[in-house]
């Protein structure tokens, strides 16, 4: 097939787009390449896809939409996995204008091209972070997430009620994959296995919120990779069993699903630290710090939605996929 695969230069974007390459899928991929993070990573990341015959780039922001429009016209995508965002809880609360632009107007450019260019799926990123306050555990795609903490939470929310109107109106399969705590090689600077390894390494004291109290359901991204693939081969379809007086939040009568992407095994983030020590080799200086606005003591994925749709869940164990991420941190950034 050619998929367009937004966001390519991101994190998750490059290794799902080399996914499906390697399965031998032909990958037409935009990215902005703004500066939020080192632009030279993106460089980098967009060099391991070059080796690919059938993989083209184009820079192009999601936010124009014209030029949007222009690039469905030309390449024709089958399907689509949007990737493209503003990410991040706590840059929400310093720049809360990038998040309006990117993931709500840059979506509603995603969803036109999709709808005009007869698109036979959507499967875009959503965020653990839409379950907000719930403390029912774990988060299942069946509770009420109409309470995010953040207003990166809240874009990413609003994205799964506007896929929901499209599929409604236009009959646009889509599907929303709830990503948790997403580490491994070739991650982004700003998350928190890239930021504490480069600190241990340094010698330099990190930040730790909460006293290294909060709870993360960390997934390493092959885990993360084989299930947005599986999500976007299986074309959402309307749930036949639907109740309009009761209605269910992870479908519709609608082509709309919505699954959780999780390894269903929450850790205290003191205890990631402590694997990030051991394969180091080095021990991390803590600088304790109190709950931050926007965060969320917990998350824990339930992921029997996804199993039942497309036969996997994650379970990569911790301490393998925090070798693995230290061992290319190394290699790629030294240390």
């Amino acid at each position: 097939m050619r998929i367009l695969v937004t966001g390519v230069a991101g994190f998750i974007g490059m290794h799902t787009a080399q996914r499906l390459l390697e399965r031998g899928d032909e990958v037409v991929g935009i990215d902005n390449l703004n500066d939020y993070y080192d632009v030279r990573l993106k460089h980098d990341r967009l060099a391991q896809l070059a080796t690919y015959p059938s993989f083209s780039f184009e820079a192009l922001d999601i936010t124009d939409g014209q030029s949007l429009q222009q690039y469905f016209g030309k390449t024709k995508p089958q399907r689509v996995i949007h990737l493209a965002a503003q990410a991040g809880v706590r840059y929400s609360l310093k720049n809360p204008s990038a998040y309006a632009q990117s993931n709500l107007v840059g979506f509603v450019n995603i969803l036109e091209g999709c709808r005009q260019h007869n698109v036979e799926h959507l499967a875009y990123a959503s965020t653990s972070s839409v379950y907000g306050v719930n403390s029912k555990m774990p988060f299942s795609e069946h509770d009420n997430v109409d309470h995010p903490l953040s207003l990166y939470a809240a874009t990413k929310k609003a994205n799964e009620l506007m896929a929901h109107s499209y599929s409604h109106l236009y009959g646009l399969p889509t599907t929303g994959l709830r990503f948790f705590t997403v580490y491994g090689p070739w991650g982004r600077p700003d998350m928190s296995a890239y930021l504490f390894a480069k600190a241990i390494i340094e010698d330099r004291p990190i930040d730790v919120f909460n006293d290294g109290k909060m709870c993360r359901d960390f997934t390493y991204i092959d885990d993360i990779v084989t299930g947005v693939v599986a999500a976007l081969d299986k074309i959402a379809a309307p749930n036949p069993n639907f109740e309009p007086s009761a209605p269910d939040a992870a479908s519709s009568h609608a082509p709309y699903r919505i699954y959780n992407i999780g390894n269903h095994e929450p850790v205290e983030l003191i205890h990631f630290i402590e694997c990030l020590e051991k394969a180091i080799g080095k021990k991390a200086i803590l600088n304790l710090q109190p709950m931050q606005a926007g965060d969320v003591i917990a998350t824990y994925a339930d992921t029997e939605e996804l199993k039942r749709a497309v036969g996997f869940a994650p379970s990569t164990p911790l301490d393998v996929g925090v070798q693995r991420f230290v061992a290319w941190y190394r290699a790629y950034a030294g240390g």
